[in-house]
């Protein structure tokens, strides 16, 4: 194998490699976003209380 050949070769193999790497969006369930309510609220009051009372602990 020449230079030429090899090198369109290796052309070739990488734009193979560039397009099966691509990413596929992950599918999301759009009854999810439904459930999990409003993420704006910012009253995760509860969530500091439980986490402050865990670091006390010892486990």
């Amino acid at each position: 194998m020449n230079d030429k050949q090899l090198q369109a070769l290796v052309r070739k193999n990488a734009a193979k490699a560039a397009k099966a790497s691509q990413k596929r969006s992950a599918y999301t369930d759009p009854t999810l976003e439904a459930t999990r309510g409003s993420s704006d609220t910012g009253d995760d009051s509860d969530a500091k209380k439980i986490f402050k009372e865990m670091k006390k602990r010892e486990f």
